[in-house]
Order: structure tokens, then sequence, then C-alpha cells
């Protein structure tokens, strides 16, 4: 193994149990609470009051899960460290009427969520997951981990030019999955999830589905300095957020009240109840000044001395596509977290934002880098512009370099897990 290997195996090898754990954002809130608990954090429901207790408290709705730690000594206007990232991918989800096909194949019907990269679901084997809603409003998640499911691509001698001209996909026609031969039989996908579910088809009165690839999250190239794997985009950041949480509410004091907010929605547009443009986190961070006898006016002081980190991947350079990068601005895996910049505000980070990172970044010895994207490119967004508008507070856009973003399996350096987060761990202890 190269000298220059020094990833921390133990939190990467953790890293692919999450993702591998988490084919949909209602099972990776599922994990993430489960961590918690384990760390000591206490769920508590947005129906109830809530006490001015210390400790470590958690809410859930939907595929979004908020965290924070109060430690002894916190006033009510002590300001907020929040770590932002989100739960979702691109990915296939599945339609209210399922159960179709043609030509003697059954197929389920589905609908592209995100950015999805298309070709890179095609001829994979994948599976189920999500979860059914029953009668009573009560939620089952369901997670079929075997072949199930494929999108079979044309045979080159059907498309002789698909190696010349590129390939061409109608996203209606041509992403269908095929599950089995036969006729099409309505209810007959919901019975399946509601047998592997335990449950009887009849209650299930509801159902957010998706596809996903069964491939195991796996070590890459001849020194293991790879990782391969579904959903890093941002399933990487949210487990990196639970292990910067986990461990700085360990510290024996904290100038801030630190908080790991996971939304839901942020691939295509973040604008629902469980996504970063809703009410949630301000909600929750609201209730916590109220709820220890805080006022407005603590609010508000609060708020004014939070910074947020909004942590999303962003793109390492791609060896066979350097054109499309900015000229001056390579980033590479093990090289360290990225502080992303776009001064039209698709990234929030400005100067001070830069120095909150960078210091958080020397105190935990990680190197970092930045990103820029090409002039003549476009450039994505994520949840920061959207945390540091709605809420007023200081927001700043880092993540890790990856190959294959949107794609059903993206790539990134083994170290940079780790790396992340112990910035994101050393943001959090001020």
């Amino acid at each position: 193994m190269s000298s220059a290997h020094r990833f921390d195996r133990g939190h990467t090898d953790d890293l692919m149990t999450f993702l591998a754990a988490s084919p949909s954002p209602y099972h990776a809130v599922a994990n993430t609470a489960e961590r918690l608990e384990k760390a000591g954090f206490r769920q508590v429901a947005e129906t109830d009051a809530w006490d001015a207790s210390t400790g470590g408290k958690y809410v859930t709705r939907g595929g979004a899960i908020i965290a924070w730690y109060v430690p002894d000594g916190a006033t009510t206007a002590t300001p907020f460290r929040i770590i932002g990232a989100h739960t979702d991918s691109p990915n296939l989800r599945v339609k209210p009427l399922p159960d179709t096909g043609s030509h003697g194949w059954r197929q389920i019907a589905v609908e592209l969520y995100g950015g999805t990269l298309l070709n890179t679901w095609l001829d994979r084997d994948l599976g189920l997951s999500g979860r059914i809603t029953l009668r009573d409003g009560s939620h089952h998640l369901v997670n079929v981990d075997r072949p199930l499911l494929r999108v079979p691509q044309l045979a080159v001698h059907l498309d002789r030019s698909v190696n010349s001209e590129g390939l061409k996909l109608d996203k209606q026609r041509h992403m269908t999955p095929i599950w089995g031969l036969g006729e099409p039989d309505e209810g007959d996908l919901i019975r399946f999830v509601a047998e592997e579910a335990g449950v009887a088809a009849g209650d299930v009165t509801g159902w957010d589905l998706m596809v996903h690839s069964v491939e195991a999250p796996a070590y890459l190239g001849r020194d293991q300095e790879l990782l391969a794997g579904p959903r890093m985009d941002n399933l990487l950041s949210v487990h990196a957020g639970i292990a910067a949480l986990t461990t700085a509410c360990a510290s024996a004091s904290l100038p801030y009240i630190p908080v790991l907010a996971a939304f839901d929605h942020e691939e295509n547009g973040s604008q629902s109840d469980t996504g970063a443009e809703g009410p949630l986190l301000g909600n929750v961070l609201e209730r916590s000044v109220f709820a220890r006898g805080g006022s407005f006016e603590d609010k508000s002081r609060a708020f004014a001395g939070t910074v947020c980190l909004s942590s999303d991947t962003g793109h390492a350079v791609h060896p066979n596509y350097s054109e499309r990068h900015d000229p001056d601005h390579h980033p590479m895996p093990n090289g360290g977290p990225i502080l992303k910049v776009n001064v039209n505000q698709r990234y929030a980070t400005d100067g001070s934002g830069r120095a909150v990172f960078a210091a958080a970044a020397e105190r935990a010895g990680v190197p970092w880098q930045h990103f820029v994207s090409n002039n003549a490119m476009p450039c994505g967004t994520t949840i920061g512009p959207i945390t540091a508008a709605r809420h007023g507070i200081t927001t700043v856009d880092i993540g890790v370099a990856i190959l294959s973003m949107h794609s059903a399996r993206e790539l990134c350096g083994a170290d940079d897990p780790h790396l992340l987060a112990s910035a994101l761990t050393a943001f959090l202890e001020g």
C-alpha cells in the first residue's frame, strides 16, 4: 500500500456501512436517529411542549432530521454552529399507478427525481426502497435490497449509431424498469411491497418508493485510495456531520450550540416542508431559544452570531474533461475539503465565511482546497444561499470533491470523508 495512504479506514468503513443502509432519505433519517440515540440524544416531538433541559435532542420529519446539543452554561443568546446537508439523491421514483408494461414485459412506472444522470441507471441490478403509509397514518420503511428491477439498454445491433453519435434517452419511454414477464396487474407492486414489509396490502394507502443500485460501496484503485459508492451526494456529508456532532458534544466546554440539519428535497429545489427553504430549521432554532426562557431579542442575538457550514459534494477535476473546469482551480481527491465560491451567490461563501472555515481546518490540521466553476459553465447550487437568505445567518459552502456527481455510483478520495469530519468537528467545537 502507498506510503501516502493515510486515511482513517475506520471512518471510511463506517461511511460505507451508512451508505449501504440508507437507500432512501427515510432510511438515512432512521439511521441518523439511531446513531444519535446511541450518543445519548433523545427525540422530541414537534407537537409537544419543549423544556429547558440541556443535552442532545433531535426532531425528525419525513426525510429530514435536525439535531442539536445544548451544553451546560448555554445562555438564551448563545449562538448556534450549524452543519447543513441533505439526505436525498437523484434517482427513479415510483409513480402513483406503478403497474405497467408492454409486449409481454411487466414494468414499473417511474418518475425522474432531481438531476438524474440517466445512463448510469441502465443495465444495473436495482432494488426498491422508501416508505409506505398505512390507513392509520403510520409509516413503515421498505428496503428490498436485492436484484429486483432493471432498466435495459438497447443492444448496439439495434442502434448502430450509439457509439458515434451518442446515447439518446427519452425520459418517458426509455427509463421504465422491467421486473418480470406477463401482463400488467394493477396493485401488484404494492401487494409485493406490503408483503415485504409484513403488512396487509389493503392497509397501504400511500407510498414514497424509489429504486437504488444494490451494488455495495467499495474501495477502488491499486492502493485503495478511492471510494466508489451510491448517494455520496450527499450522505457523505450527513455521515460526517453525525460524527462531528457526536464528537463535539463530548467536549468539556462549548461556546456554541452545535446543530446538524439534514434536509430532504435539495435535488429539486428545497421547496417543501422538509426542505431547506421550508420553516423546519428556523422553527427548531427559535423553539430551542424560547424553551430556555429566551425572548425574540435573545433569538435575534443568537442568530446574529450563528454560522452554518453548508456541506455538499463538489466537482473534482476530471482527467478526461479538464477543459470543463476552471483552469486555475483543480480540486483533487484526498486533497481535503473544498471551499466553494460563486460571486453570483449560487454558493453563499464570502471572505468572512472563508476565514471561519480556514480557522476550523487549521485547528483540525486538515488541508483544504478551493472550488470555483468555469465561467463558461453554469454553476450548481446548494442549501447554502437558501439558508443564508431565509434565516439571515452567515453561511459557508464547503464539501468533498467527487467525480460522477449525480451518477448512480459516485467516486471520491478515501481520505476525504475523515478529513471533512475532522474539519466539521473543529468548527462545532469553536
